[in-house]
């Protein structure tokens, strides 16, 4: 780390082990100490959130060791220009800063926790899509999407907002760049919402029942978490148990009136009820009969919602959740191609775990009340849920469907 031509080491180390993180002994002269300790104190007032705690801690720190290897500056005394520079090094860092993959941060060695040297700061991807084409990762192509980019400076700014009022800098150079917007290719509307077709939903969701009737032991859990995600928009990290919740079965709760609620904890470690539908009711009864359970859970059952298939306690792994849906994702296209729906199959190659949310919203916004739907999902305000809506769309495409260039005689 003596110089900008070595690849930087990780700086901040796990949301439960950064209290006890060390930083005087490992860091090169290049560093400022007192910048990364400003950092790690801003970054603990976040760890209540992983997935929050996980975005500021790489923006910040991409601009620690950009300050430190190539400014040759303290975060305080960065302007406006220097910002500017910043911005055009993520568009296109060096390549020894581009990683293949994201590794663990940190390494247990020799008994001691040292920075991975196979870390890098920033990633490259390919899309699901093209990697099933035979696409190979390639680090020249490396690109900082526009929304990458929107949350690089809010993150920022937020973080200098926070220097500011320590007392650690004067002012905050990225509010200047924010308000100029010339770095951010906006939009006439809102972006699309990236969800399932009606044909495609039901061929996942049908592929999903097929599997769980041939395999159970295999597939009921599939069928169960696939329901999950859609009729309660459900979230990855809202199945998955963590240090900070775990998903139980006695977090479905039955109300006075006999209606069914389900109790999660999700993003900004808010938590909220969800309404439970009668189909996913009856899921969830499918689900504890073949986990050899009572038809439906008393306030007593603290069962895991989704129990590891080997050994006790419940599923922590999103990826091993996310690695069931893409499986049904799989056997869903190779049924649409089967069926002759080439067009569809090709677009669900691109899905994603969370297009399963957007689907549920997107698909319940159209008959339920917009304020019912907004608080089942979690949204902040019903600005974010009217992104949902696509009734005006459908009919602004029907008023220039039939749009002609020329009249034929």
């Amino acid at each position: 780390m003596a110089n900008a031509v070595t690849a930087p080491l990780p700086l901040f180390d796990s949301i439960d082990r950064l209290a006890q993180q060390q930083y005087a002994h490992t860091l090169s002269a290049s560093y400022c100490l007192e910048d990364i300790q400003k950092a790690a104190a801003f970054l603990m007032a976040y760890k209540g959130s992983l997935g929050t705690f996980n975005s500021y801690r790489r923006e910040i720190e991409r601009l620690l060791h950009w300050s430190a290897l190539y400014c040759k500056k303290s975060l305080k005394e960065l302007r406006r220009e220097e910002l500017l520079e910043y911005v055009a090094f993520c568009q296109k860092p060096p390549q020894h800063w581009i990683g293949y993959s994201k590794p663990a941060r940190f390494i247990e060695q020799e008994g001691a926790r040292i920075p991975n040297p196979e870390w890098r700061p920033f990633v490259v991807t390919v899309s699901k899509a093209a990697r099933r084409k035979g696409a190979e990762l390639d680090i020249k192509q490396f690109k900082l999407a526009s929304g990458s980019l929107r949350e690089l400076l809010a993150i920022l700014s937020s973080f200098y907002s926070y220097l500011v009022q320590e007392n650690y800098a004067d002012i905050n150079p990225v509010a200047l760049i924010r308000q100029k917007n010339q770095l951010i290719r906006s939009f006439q509307s809102s972006a699309k919402i990236r969800r399932l077709s009606e044909l495609q939903w039901q061929y996942v969701i049908e592929t999903a029942r097929k599997l769980a009737d041939s395999n159970g032991e295999l597939h009921e859990r599939t069928l169960f978490i696939m329901s999950a995600l859609y009729s309660m928009y459900l979230r990855i990290s809202e199945l998955a148990a963590s240090k900070r919740w775990m998903p139980k079965m006695n977090d479905f709760a039955r109300d006075g009136d006999g209606n069914w609620w389900f109790t999660t904890v999700g993003k900004g470690n808010k938590e909220r009820q969800i309404a439970v539908s009668e189909t996913m009711l009856e899921a969830l009864k499918r689900w504890r009969k073949h986990l050899g359970l009572s038809t439906l859970p008393s306030a007593a059952d603290y069962t895991p919602l989704l129990p590891r298939t080997k050994g006790q306690g419940p599923i922590t792994s999103t990826n091993y959740i996310r690695k069931i849906v893409q499986f049904s994702f799989d056997s869903a296209i190779t049924q649409l191609q089967q069926d002759g729906f080439e067009e569809e199959a090709e677009l669900l190659n691109e899905a994603t775990v969370h297009w399963l949310r957007h689907t549920g919203i997107s698909d319940d916004v159209k008959i339920r009340p917009r304020e019912h739907v907004r608080d089942d999902a979690g949204h902040s305000s019903g600005a974010i849920t009217d992104r949902y809506i696509d009734v005006e769309l459908r009919e602004r495409h029907l008023s220039a469907r039939k749009k002609v260039i020329f009249e034929e005689n």
